[in-house]
């Protein structure tokens, strides 16, 4: 009697990067990879936890190391996955996209394999309650100075300064609860997340991962990064975007101007005309009543401590006066280490090339570090998003080196004006030639050279 045939599992299927990359529309299938494996997106979009926007962008796309730098849990994120698993890249087939820098990114890879394996991704949980510790501290300190010296200027001034402190200081915070990144659980990270940015700040936590995941995703990448949204209506932005609009003779505000009113609709008006408002239309819009709930929190907490020594008017009064100058430190600190980079339409090119061509970090400096959140840091930031800004790993070989010698440092008082004139601002290149063993090369001390 002839031996059985041991049954054969099903034929994988093949595709191309050609097939992929047709699967990428909003009115059609969305398929991405990832490790070569090609998954049907199409209707997992609406439940996928981060939102269905930030996957959606790689649509069409190689999404590894997007996929790998977002989950801090990655094995159990793969068991989820395995239901839109389609089949896998033909072994003819490269494992990189013709539009991605192959060398770099097989470094970066390299490079983020070392970062985990030395545990520089794991954060001390006891810095980030020692920070919040001292953001309820100055929250506290605030509330005291009107209660023991009274309601005039000076007072209302410094109470003023103190809940802009509060505000910013807050802000750095829960980017860290945000991306999950402080402690090893996701539950503790959601809830610090909530408490931070819901009853220490009033703003919802959906809102913010709805925005803040695109821009870690695709950031500058005009359409899919939610931070530069103001082009074209508002500012005309990045040389290419420009000199689109010039061609199509299209002109929504006087942009020749606008490095001038920039200074008046930008960092004063951003959070209290804008991202105030927005916020109770986001959470309601989308039914997000557990956001609501934390955010209603916050105003009753600071109604019952203000009101009863200001009164209504007063209230209100420093209520707006505290998100004016929590406006100011917010903007300059946040958009605009990214607003004078390169800005584009999404070309796929590498994870690396992404995030490198799209932030510009502060230089480190006595203070800098509470003062923009440790944006010096931001780049590092941007590549490893499930890491915090307080992480420092190891440097890139010479290559990367070389790569990140590429990026252009722009005036930063100029750079506003520099989406229109491009003729006034001056650009220093980064000098990267001090690079130590504990910096990546963009965190490293340098000299840019002086025109």
């Amino acid at each position: 009697m002839a031996p059985e045939t041991p049954a054969q599992g099903p034929t994988p299927r093949y595709f191309t990067w050609d097939e992929v990359a047709q699967r990428s529309g909003r009115d059609k299938e969305r398929w991405l990879v990832i490790d070569r494996k090609v998954y049907n997106i199409s209707e997992f979009t609406r439940q996928h936890p981060g939102g269905s926007r930030v996957i959606s962008h790689y649509a069409g796309q190689d999404a590894t190391d997007p996929f790998v730098a977002f989950h801090i849990n990655k094995g159990l994120v793969r068991k989820y996955m395995n239901s839109l698993l389609i089949g896998e890249l033909s072994p003819e087939q490269p494992s990189f996209e013709p539009t991605k820098n192959k060398e770099l990114t097989e470094e970066f890879r390299e490079l983020q394999a070392t970062v985990e394996r030395m545990g520089l991704m794991k954060a001390n949980p006891v810095f980030f309650l020692l920070h919040l510790l001292h953001i309820l501290l100055l929250d506290a300190a605030a509330w005291l100075t009107l209660w023991l010296c009274g309601t005039s200027f000076l007072p209302l001034l410094l109470c003023a300064v103190l809940l802009s402190t509060v505000q910013a200081q807050a802000g750095w915070l829960q980017h860290d609860f945000g991306h999950l990144s402080v402690f090893s659980t996701s539950t503790w990270n959601h809830l610090l997340h909530h408490f931070v940015i819901g009853h220490l700040k009033g703003a919802p936590a959906s809102w913010w991962n709805h925005l803040h995941f695109q821009h870690h995703a695709k950031p500058n990448c005009f359409r899919k990064d939610p931070d530069i949204n103001m082009h074209p209506f508002f500012f005309a932005l990045g040389k290419i975007l420009s000199v689109e609009l010039g061609k199509q003779k299209k002109k929504y505000m006087p942009y020749n101007h606008q490095h001038r009113y920039f200074f008046l609709i930008g960092p004063p008006a951003l959070l209290p005309l804008y991202f105030q408002w927005y916020i109770f239309y986001f959470v309601i819009q989308r039914k997000k009543w557990v956001d609501l709930a934390w955010m209603i929190s916050f105003y009753v907490r600071i109604f019952l401590t203000y009101v009863p020594l200001l009164g209504l008017k007063g209230f209100l009064g420093l209520f707006f006066m505290v998100r004016f100058l929590e406006s100011n430190w917010f903007v300059w600190v946040t958009q605009m280490n990214h607003i004078p980079m390169h800005i584009d339409y999404d070309r796929n090119v590498d994870w690396v090339s992404t995030q490198l061509e799209a932030s510009l970090p502060p230089p480190r400096g006595e203070g800098s570090d509470p003062g923009t959140g440790r944006l010096c840091l931001e780049k590092a930031g941007l590549a490893f998003p499930s890491g915090t800004q307080s992480h420092a790993p190891p440097t890139f070989s010479s290559s990367s080196r070389q790569h990140a010698m590429s990026i252009s440092r722009p005036s930063m008082t100029g750079s506003v004006a520099t989406s229109t004139s491009r003729l006034s601002t001056i650009f220093s290149p980064r000098c990267l030639d001090t690079v130590t063993t504990e910096w990546l090369p963009w965190c490293s001390p340098c000299v840019p050279s002086m025109a």
